[in-house]
């Protein structure tokens, strides 16, 4: 009998599971062709447009259709040193890494000066040098210094000439993004809009920083730039900075540009005292700064920003919308350049 239990409520546990399984599966999923322009998805009666399925996700596309592309640039550029380099005859019955180091590296050489110098660069301890660390970094050099050596001769055996690639770079992202009455500083007329997003505690947003002043030098009055502010939740004294930027600004425009310098200059003084003492340096009415940033004055106006971020995808810092071309991090400033130049 106890037996008989014992089978049943096994059945009935089994076709209990059996039964939530199938209520929990997903849809069954057709990809094919959309019926019209701009549709995603479609379930009966239901339509999911492209725009509402990309919302937010821009930057992930983008950053992934990089990676892709990437890929494929170094393999066309690795096919093509290669048949380069069989059209020489000099590279008969050699093996194409033999061709490299007699032709195209062959002159290059890593020594104890070339490995101290970049011992010292890095800043490594005494005491982390022997033998091993010193062979990784030769290695390290001379894989630097031969890809220097491939990318000129490619270069010169390609001068004057262009390839043609059949595939695609990614767009970046373009958005609409509203300069609002955020702190800015430029040419209000300037062609190109930079509206920067970022945390006065985090370091990455500290480079970021020095790139804008980088920019602000060579463009002039040809760029405008406009700084929100996104600090992120684990940076504790970051939304208090924020406030602090915007209560300099209150006081003259121009001061806050002082402040965002005197922060990212020094980001462990970002305390209520250290906020002071920048005010204090540059000039501003302390009282009345002591004041706006005990109130929290601008608090709901930083939370304005960091909802303008989330709804434009922004989930680190910086980021950067170049008349509206997404630029996350803070990249080289040639990645700048390139976008400033097509706009001015």
């Amino acid at each position: 009998m106890k037996l008989m239990l014992s089978l049943m409520f096994i059945a009935i546990f089994v076709l209990t599971l059996n039964s939530c399984s199938e209520g929990n599966s997903e849809p069954k999923f057709v990809f094919k062709d959309a019926p019209k322009q701009g549709v995603a998805a479609k379930f009966g009666d239901i339509e999911i447009t492209e725009a509402e399925l990309y919302s937010g996700i821009e930057s992930d596309i983008y950053e992934e259709e990089k990676k892709i592309f990437e890929i494929k640039y170094d393999k066309l550029k690795t096919v093509l040193i290669e048949k380069i380099m069989a059209k020489d005859p000099k590279k008969a019955n050699m093996t194409s890494d033999e061709y490299m180091d007699k032709y195209i590296a062959g002159s290059v050489k890593i020594g104890d000066k070339e490995i101290n110098g970049f011992i010292k660069e890095k800043n490594i301890p005494a005491e982390h040098v022997n033998e091993q660390i010193k062979m990784r970094v030769k290695s390290l050099l001379e894989a630097e210094a031969k890809k220097a050596a491939l990318d000129n001769w490619l270069a010169k055996n390609t001068k004057g000439s262009t390839l043609e690639a059949y595939f695609k770079k990614p767009s970046r992202p373009v958005f609409e993004v509203q300069v609002g009455d955020a702190p800015v500083t430029g040419n209000k007329d300037a062609k190109v809009t930079i509206v920067e997003f970022s945390d006065f505690q985090c370091p990455f947003c500290a480079r970021g920083a020095e790139i804008v002043g980088e920019l602000k030098k060579k463009y002039g009055s040809k760029i405008k730039i406009a700084f929100k502010n996104f600090p992120l939740p684990f940076h504790n004294q970051a939304k208090q900075a924020a406030v602090a930027g915007l209560c300099a600004h209150e006081q003259k425009a121009d001061k806050f540009w002082d402040m965002h310098d005197k922060m990212f200059g020094d980001q462990t003084k970002l305390d209520a005292e250290g906020l002071k003492a920048a005010a204090k340096a540059i000039g501003l009415n302390t009282d009345k700064f002591a004041e706006c940033l005990a109130s929290n004055k601008f608090e709901a106006k930083v939370e304005q920003d960091i909802e303008t971020g989330k709804s434009l995808g922004i989930r680190s810092t910086p980021t950067f919308f170049v008349n509206g071309k997404l630029v996350s991090g803070a990249q080289p400033i040639e990645v700048f350049t390139e976008l400033i130049e097509e706009d001015i």
